[in-house]
């Protein structure tokens, strides 16, 4: 697109979603935002009607038609709209440009109403796995204390006792103490820093997919790869993302043992311009991992990330809190959505893209 037609630059970083047609409707320019609503790139939508991209609309783009002939700007309040194969609701403007020079043509502003719940819903799970980890934290100190004291006495008691009888007992009395004392470190989730360094985002995405089989190699689970190419490489700690995708995967798994046509599909894609709660990223990872289980139960969904919190019989509900906690360290954060047939846990990791940004 021309320079001289709109200021493409000024526009990548608008959280609305922009587009610009010509007079027969035909797509100049999109901004990231626009991108990322549609599921269309610039390059792809370049040029092309606007019915190709939202090929399921049927009215909406009679009514740009009139807007254009008539001259005159029309709104709409929580419009649903088809795109990417799904269904979005957007509050929407269109507005004539009429310049003598260039030609004339439409500006289509799109405000995603679901985007708005979806940063309102971010930030409730943020302020909520922070919530966890200090109250976790204060009880672990609180637990850990007595139960040092606790395994000690009973270590010096059995050095003490002669009959193997009763050194049993104190044997029993340690091995829990330790087996609590690994329950809670589990719980506060892992005390060493983060040691983070560039990597391909698919290395431990591939590893997972690789030891989850291994693991399960009876399972009639099909595990499915669908991965971007173009991602760029990603500063993170490998192992703190191979154990917080494990969990999930494993969930995945787990929920899906039995089922006859079980499928899980590992999907990355990257967004440009892109919210994470409320912070505002040029590129972010997304990595979505989908099964076609049961889903989760409707009462379970708001406290999912919550510990002790499961749907699975003999659950510990720590696998969750802890993936939460593990992509908190790298800025990110996971979300879901889940209805009989289908459950989606995305993670959305920063790409850090310039050494000033990584020192920091």
């Amino acid at each position: 697109m021309p320079d001289n037609v709109i200021p493409a630059r000024l526009l990548e970083h608008q959280s609305m979603a922009l587009l610009v047609l010509d007079a027969r409707l035909r797509v100049l320019y999109i901004n990231p935002s626009a991108e990322n609503l549609l599921g269309v790139s610039l390059r792809q939508a370049l040029s092309l009607p606007v019915r190709a991209i939202l090929p399921g609309e049927s009215t909406f783009p009679d009514v740009l038609s009139q807007s254009m002939e008539s001259g005159h700007p029309c709104t709409f309040r929580e419009m649903t709209l088809h795109a990417a194969g799904r269904d979005v609701m957007v509050d929407c403007a269109v507005s004539p440009l009429i310049d003598p020079e260039l030609g004339d043509g439409l500006l289509i502003e799109m405000m995603d109403v679901d985007r708005h719940m979806r940063i309102a819903r971010e930030e409730h799970l943020l302020a909520q796995q922070q919530a966890s980890r200090t109250l976790l934290r204060g009880l672990a100190h609180e637990i850990k204390n007595p139960l040092g004291g606790l395994r000690g006495a009973a270590q010096l008691l059995h050095s003490e006792l002669a009959d193997e009888g009763l050194q049993e007992y104190t044997e029993v009395i340690m091995r829990e103490a330790d087996r609590l004392r690994a329950l809670v470190d589990r719980m506060v989730g892992p005390h060493v820093l983060p040691k983070k360094h560039m990597l391909n985002l698919h290395e431990p995405l591939e590893h997972v997919r690789r030891l989850v089989r291994l693991e399960m190699q009876d399972s009639s689970v099909q595990i499915v790869s669908d991965y971007d190419p173009s991602i760029p490489d990603l500063y993170a700690d490998p192992d703190l993302l191979i154990q917080a995708m494990l969990n999930i995967v494993r969930n995945a798994m787990q929920v899906m043992e039995g089922q006859g046509d079980a499928r899980i599909v590992i999907r990355t894609r990257v967004l440009r311009q892109f919210n994470v709660g409320s912070t505002r990223h040029r590129l972010v990872a997304r990595i979505d991992i989908e099964d076609n289980g049961p889903g989760i139960p409707p009462q379970l969904q708001d406290t999912l990330f919550l510990p002790m919190v499961s749907g699975r019989e003999g659950g510990t509900g720590l696998g969750l809190a802890i993936s939460q906690s593990l992509i908190a360290q790298h800025g990110g954060l996971i979300e879901f959505t889940s209805h009989p047939g289908q459950t989606t846990f995305t993670m959305l990791l920063p790409l850090l893209t310039t050494s000033t940004e990584i020192s920091s």
